[in-house]
């Protein structure tokens, strides 16, 4: 799975990745349905650190499109309530 964290890069992921990234995911989605700034910055900067953590840069030769795509880490809370589905920032 390649997910794209906007202004930085894309991150090879596994699908095992997910269930922890989807329970950050959860803690942004919470801080933002509740208009929580001080809950939403590091919510938003667990879920980009765990991305840079567990993922491997995806080869920057490549053209492969992004599975998903996360706001970048100076998102305000309102760009990232544009962003949000209905399962959040990541499906699951």
């Amino acid at each position: 799975m390649i997910v794209r964290i906007l202004g930085e890069g894309q991150f090879d992921l596994t699908e095992a990745d997910l269930d922890h990234l989807n329970t950050l995911d959860s803690a942004v989605e919470a801080a933002v349905e509740a208009g929580d700034q001080e809950a939403f910055a590091p919510a938003l900067a667990s879920l980009l650190d765990a991305v840079r953590a567990h993922g491997a840069v995806h080869d920057l030769a490549a053209l492969d499109s992004s599975d998903l795509i996360l706001p970048p880490a100076d998102a305000s809370i309102d760009e990232v309530r544009a962003m949000l589905g209905e399962e959040g920032l990541l499906p699951g």
